[in-house]
């Protein structure tokens, strides 16, 4: 018997199959089928989750091409010499985009930038005007052709003061519609300046009367308190308000206007290297509005300076938390540091004229920053105003409540103090917006009818025309220097197609806003006067009680009188402007620097320094004179600015 043989030993190894022909030219179907099958294998909800991802990839891809493209397409279309140096005139404000082009602005996101190719804004100005007479000759004509063919096409071109150091340049610059809205009338052209001025003017003898007025009030405030709000000349001193260098930034415009490249070039530093709004403060947000906001918005549109744009746009952020109110009307006061906003101490109340006023530069900001939230929080008080019970006539009470949105201290009407720039704004909104809002242009002809029925009157010997108040149907004769803007805003509407009797009527009150400063022994009005409504033997017209002697250096008179002149050309109101001027050298001038608010106008040998210049004498009383004394009504056309109530002039909007 045989043994069991023994078992087999165990091998370990791998088998490997090659194909070769036919089987090598199926590979990629098979890698097809096993793709397939585990694509098949996924769950549905694994497949759409796949494909979305796909999707958004390509459309991201497709955005960035985009993206890159344009800048090289733009480049492309320009010519040799704009490839390398860009355009010569760039548009000065781009037209805004439609509501829903817009991007959502949210708390705390930062500011929405355009592109290189998108030119918001005015161009970098050269200081000095180009003075080559052939290259000037080439482009007043091709500014003329685009004026004449401009104006209705998208691509079109109308024209745009630029003010030089000694006048306005003028420069093509983008027609814009009304931001964010549509129109509430037909569009149409804006006016042009008459003529293209090349050179800078050189300034007549009162001009340079005035010139030698600023430099000397701000020799003062340069020794004695420089960045600080407003000088104290008397006692060679400072006060503040805010602490934001109020002066300085008022004057900024003043100066360009008036052609001080050195101290503009001083105030320019102190705002880059020295303004800074995170400080814990109160503001008020009317007068930090149309003093600061506007002032630095006119320095960027006369200028050119970037830096002004920038330090607007950061203002204005500090002030929306005023808006956020039940009601949507502002409080009075914001801190501009925390953000914390109140209405005064002793009131919920805030002022017509202070809700009212501010929307020239809120909108101004929008157009210029692409941000809706400044304008719309603006107009929505104008809107809800203008739909408000209790006016009489198109007039308006002069307080109203933050909480409830209502007006309070009804039966009480007046153009003077709480009320007067809520009817300058109606019509300079107006006219700011290309003359399209109806709204706005119906509530200030109502309104003007209201005054002229329920306020108007004349006094007696000389019968002067007057603006006084109603007071629960009591008619008072008392007129503030305040209501001395109205003439020059009822001219500024005449002149733009507003009936012809508003013209009479600014004649007629200038007349008397020059008699409240002539019958004065020192030639300058007091700050409130009552007029006499019956003959009277050995009374004057115009009246004024002890405690309203005072004279702040204001400049409502002045500011008339340059809308008349340019209106008008009639020489007189140069002259009567010229006599407020002397007047200011003789009782105001402090001599080691600066201008004094006086206590007392029918004192010509005491009139008292009260040992304030107020930071509106360079801002609004020396820019108006030198404008009225000015021939050339092409410096600042008021076919193409348009100013706030503190003289900083802003561009007036012209359609697309």
């Amino acid at each position: 018997m045989y043994p069991a043989p023994p078992p087999a030993p165990q091998r370990d190894f791998i088998s490997v199959t090659l194909s070769l022909g036919r089987g090598s030219e199926d590979g990629k179907g098979w890698r097809r089928r096993s793709c397939w099958r585990k694509w098949k294998q996924l769950s549905r909800l694994q497949r759409n989750v796949i494909l979305l991802v796909v999707a958004f990839l390509m459309l991201c891809g497709l955005l960035s091409y985009i993206s890159v493209a344009d800048p090289w397409k733009a480049v492309r279309g320009r010519s040799p010499g704009e490839q390398k140096t860009g355009p010569a005139n760039p548009p000065a404000l781009l037209a805004p985009q439609k509501a829903d082009a817009d991007p959502k602005t949210f708390p705390g996101a930062p500011p929405q930038r355009p592109q290189r190719h998108f030119q918001r804004g005015p161009p970098r100005l050269p200081i000095q005007v180009p003075t080559e007479g052939e290259k000037d000759r080439r482009l007043e004509e091709s500014r003329r052709r685009a004026g004449v063919a401009g104006g209705a096409g998208q691509g079109e071109h109308t024209q745009r003061a630029e003010v030089g150091w000694m006048g306005p340049v003028m420069g093509p610059w983008r027609g814009t519609q009304h931001p964010w809205r549509k129109a509430e009338a037909p569009t149409r052209p804006s006016l042009q300046a008459s003529r293209t001025q090349t050179r800078p003017a050189t300034p007549n003898e009162r001009q340079k009367a005035v010139i030698d007025a600023f430099r000397h009030a701000w020799t003062g405030y340069r020794k004695f308190a420089w960045g600080h709000d407003e000088l104290k000349p008397v006692s060679r001193s400072f006060s503040e308000w805010f602490g934001l260098g109020l002066t300085l930034i008022d004057a900024l415009d003043t100066m360009w206007i008036l052609g001080l490249k050195k101290e503009f070039g001083e105030a320019r530093k102190w705002v880059s290297k020295k303004l800074q709004f995170q400080k814990d403060v109160d503001v008020n947000l009317f007068e930090s509005t149309i003093r600061i906001l506007g002032g630095l918005l006119s320095a960027y549109h006369l200028s050119g300076d970037a830096l002004f744009l920038r330090k607007a746009e950061d203002f204005g952020n500090r002030l929306m938390p005023a808006f956020r109110t039940p009601s949507k009307i502002p409080y009075s006061d914001v801190n501009i540091g925390t953000g914390a906003a109140h209405p005064p101490r002793w009131t919920s109340d805030s002022t017509v004229a202070e809700v009212t006023s501010i929307q020239l530069e809120f909108r101004e900001l929008s157009r210029l920053t692409g941000l809706r939230k400044f304008q719309e929080a603006a107009e929505e008080v104008s809107r809800h105003i203008h739909s408000l019970s209790g006016k009489k006539d198109g007039l308006v009470p002069m307080f109203i409540n933050t909480h409830s949105g209502l007006f309070t201290h009804m039966g009480v009407f007046t153009v003077g103090a709480r009320a007067d720039s809520y009817y300058e704004y109606l019509l300079k909104q107006w006219v700011q917006g290309g003359k399209r809002e109806t709204r706005l242009l119906e509530d200030y002809i109502e309104a003007v009818e209201g005054i002229k029925r329920h306020l108007v009157r004349r006094s007696e010997p000389s019968k002067l025309t007057f603006v006084g108040e109603l007071a629960h149907g009591q008619f008072s004769p008392k007129m503030d220097h305040l209501v001395c803007f109205l003439p020059g805003t009822l001219a500024l509407g005449a002149h733009h197609g507003l009936p012809a009797d508003h013209m009479e009527l600014a004649q007629a009150l200038m007349e008397t806003c020059y008699q409240m400063n002539h019958q004065m022994e020192t030639g300058l009005s007091p700050e409130i006067v009552h007029f006499n409504l019956y003959p009277q033997k050995a009374h004057k017209d115009v009246q004024v009680k002890p405690a309203d002697r005072h004279n702040l250096l204001r400049p409502e008179t002045l500011e008339s009188l340059f809308y008349l002149h340019r209106f008008t050309g009639d020489p007189k109101y140069q002259d009567w402007g010229w006599q407020i001027l002397q007047s200011f050298n003789t009782y105001t001038r402090v001599p080691s620097g600066g201008y004094s608010s006086i206590s007392n106008v029918r004192d010509p040998h005491n009139p008292q320094p009260r040992d304030k210049m107020e930071s509106f004498f360079l801002g609004e009383t020396l820019k108006y004179l030198y404008l009225l004394f000015s021939d050339d009504p092409d410096l600042l056309s008021l076919d193409t600015y348009v100013f706030n109530t503190e003289a900083h002039p802003l561009p007036i909007w012209a359609p697309a």
